[in-house]
């Protein structure tokens, strides 16, 4: 942080530490709508006490970017130990219907690519986007290739050309994203957590929850193939997938690596973009796979997706722990030799 809080002012930036967790996550949202892009970085009980306000900013349609270096809890926890025990938090964590965007790095490149991609799909889908990494990779040193600034595609914010007269802040587009304005610019917003219409009024009926929300949901739902992303190894032959993110799949790999040079038949499933979840790849997997080995820091969360997407055609296998530390390579390979066998 102090390096950042240095860095970020050279290059046009700003940068402000808040007093709590609650006070950042705020904050970024009335910077999302005096123009910046924003972003926020806490981990395990923190995380937790930004979620009214990710509630707030898919309610809001505000264009933020949230890191979250999961480690091990519950409560306070392994405050410097590594955990991925976030991960259904990070889909369900605020109350109500919504949907998330969420990315999960495993190498110190993929923060720097990853988070890049963060900024852009929250300017994309005006949504906030997590990038979910876990204390291992958060604290990882190693090479990182950045490229010319001019390299670096941006998407642009979805400003509004309409005159104040004509502009509603909450009406959407073709693709059903409205388009923003900045405040200061001449434009009027009321920017509220309460179902609202068009004008962002409060419209407290079935009928605006419907139409608000539906459409909140949609903006990612229709757009999944594009926004889903994941890695695969060795699959076109295996009868055992691993499926694996974040610091886990590094191990898992070096797994499936063994297990190949014992001419088992197994690949390796990552998870690129976690939430919306890879449903049609596994489906697909699920008709031909004997078996997933779901491996990962927790006691069971990514696993019942996979699970209910395989919706019983192949057998679902947990290898989790409650954090602390990875796993052992030599532990995957023993779960895939008796998922093979």
């Amino acid at each position: 942080m102090e390096h950042f809080a240095s860095r970020i002012p050279t290059v046009g930036g700003v940068f402000l530490q808040m007093e709590d967790e609650l006070a950042s996550s705020i904050a970024i949202v009335g910077a999302a709508w005096g123009g910046a892009k924003v972003f926020t970085v806490t981990s395990g009980p923190g995380f937790s006490l930004m979620m009214e306000h990710l509630g707030y900013a898919a309610m809001t349609e505000t264009p933020l970017v949230l890191v979250d270096v999961q480690r091990g809890g519950p409560s306070t926890g392994l405050p410097t130990l590594p955990g991925q025990a976030d991960m259904m938090q990070a889909r369900w964590g605020s109350h109500g219907d919504y949907e998330i965007i969420a990315l999960c790095p495993n190498s110190p490149q993929e923060c720097f690519n990853l988070t890049i991609d963060a900024f852009n799909l929250a300017e994309e889908y005006r949504s906030p986007v997590l990038v979910m990494m876990d204390e291992c990779v958060g604290h990882m040193t190693e090479k990182v290739v950045i490229p010319p600034a001019e390299e670096i595609h941006l998407f642009p914010r979805r400003y509004t050309s309409l005159p104040p007269s004509e502009y509603l802040p909450f009406r959407p587009g073709p693709d059903g994203i409205p388009e923003m304005a900045k405040a200061g610019d001449g434009y009027r917003a009321e920017v509220t957590g309460l179902t609202h219409d068009e004008h962002g009024y409060p419209a407290m009926n079935w009928q605006a929850q419907q139409k608000l929300v539906s459409r909140l949901v949609g903006k990612i739902r229709n757009n999944v193939d594009r926004i889903t992303r994941w890695e695969e190894k060795e699959l076109e032959d295996a009868d055992v997938a691993v499926v694996a993110y974040g610091i886990t799949s590094r191990v898992a790999e070096r797994a499936v690596q063994m297990a190949r040079a014992e001419g088992l038949p197994v690949g390796l499933l990552r998870p690129v973009v976690v939430w919306p979840f890879p449903e049609k790849r596994i489906r697909e997997l699920a008709s031909r796979v004997r078996a997933f080995v779901v491996v990962e820091m927790n006691y069971g969360q990514m696993v019942h997706e996979v699970e209910r997407c395989a919706a019983g055609k192949a057998r679902t296998v947990l290898l989790g722990h409650g954090g602390g530390t990875v796993h052992e390579p030599e532990g995957i390979l023993e779960a895939i030799r008796e998922a093979v066998a």
